[in-house]
């Protein structure tokens, strides 16, 4: 998964599946958008206007709660 705030247009952006997809956008609302991979496996999430998610829109964070840590390969 990668979490990427993009500041000049204030979007987030959820990735949870990597790679290149080709999706099929679902808009929840004007702010929220869904993409579907194949499969209709969900590969991602906008948020657009996120700086109102954060305490402190100048130094956005990310907290992580209950991940379990998978062991590096090679």
């Amino acid at each position: 998964m990668t979490i990427s705030y993009d500041r000049e247009v204030d979007a987030l952006y959820i990735r949870l599946l990597p790679g290149q997809h080709q999706c099929r956008v679902v808009r929840l609302t004007e702010d929220i958008a869904l993409d579907f991979g194949a499969g209709e496996q969900l590969v991602g999430i906008e948020v657009l206007g996120a700086k109102r998610l954060f305490s402190d829109p100048d130094h956005p964070s990310v907290a992580l709660q209950d991940l379990l840590v998978a062991p590096a390969s090679g």
